[in-house]
């Protein structure tokens, strides 16, 4: 059954692999389980306000049905929420990790982004599933590609950016935007640590823990690393970093 509802839509992005790192499958698999973890966190620190309709690769797609105006101050919040968890989880896997591979390396250096909107869009449901359908949903995805000269920032549309409070609209970029498909935008971005800081405390590790850390990996990353699965499938943030899009790789390394 569909029906057309105004939603606040949001999109948490993690990209920050680079070019450099080598396209095979261990690097790809524990790509993949980082980003997994990651984005376990990022679903974790969203609460219950807002409600996860899909993961899409590299990202997480959140949705909240409105019976009005969106409350800006409660949506800085959650995103602050969602850092703080992406932040931790970040640390963690940097302070146990046993592994020397491009895709365990580079798990400090990955950043996370959001964007939101609020528009009308149509809820279909498939079985225990919820479809978002419609041109606000479209041009949500579309603000991932955009000219913000930040790792982390949060990209909104006039329609956010009105309902956030004085002192984060103070901080905010006004910056147009000519989106495919769609035509131009106006749109604002705030860089996060203006609007959502976080100090993490250092965080304590042993073999023991790596050790673990290890084989938790190992384990999760199987199915990806023999070829039953193909690692990073849709992470559209580490085909950009390297220039193409990412190969059908075989099981051998």
């Amino acid at each position: 059954m569909a029906g057309i509802q105004r939603a606040l839509l949001v999109i948490a992005d993690i990209g920050g692999y680079t070019r450099f790192m080598k396209v095979h499958r261990i690097n790809l698999s524990h790509a993949q389980y980082v980003v997994s973890r990651l984005l376990e966190a990022v679903i974790d620190g969203a609460g219950k306000k807002l409600q996860l309709t899909k993961l899409e690769g590299d990202a997480a797609f959140f949705y909240a049905k409105l019976k009005g105006d969106v409350d800006g101050d409660d949506l800085v919040a959650r995103l602050g929420s969602i850092r703080r968890a992406f932040l931790e989880r970040q640390q963690e896997i940097s302070a146990d990790r046993a592994c020397n591979c491009d895709g365990c390396v580079q798990v400090g250096d990955l950043k996370l982004k959001f964007v939101a909107h609020v528009g009308d869009v149509a809820f279909q449901k498939v079985k225990s599933y919820v479809e978002l359908a419609g041109m606000d949903v479209i041009l949500l995805h579309r603000m991932l590609k955009n000219h913000v000269p930040h790792a982390e920032y949060v990209l909104v549309t006039d329609v956010v950016h009105d309902r956030l409070s004085a002192n984060v609209r103070a901080r905010a970029n006004a910056q147009e935007e000519d989106f495919e498909g769609v035509g131009e935008v106006q749109t604002h971005w705030l860089v996060l640590d203006d609007i959502a800081p976080c100090t993490l405390e250092p965080r304590p590790t042993s073999w023991l823990r790596r050790i673990w850390a290890w084989l938790r990996m190992t384990i999760r990353s199987m199915p990806y690393f023999v070829g039953a699965r193909e690692p990073c499938e849709g992470f559209r943030n580490l085909d950009e970093a390297r220039g193409t899009v990412a190969p059908r790789l075989s099981a051998s390394i």
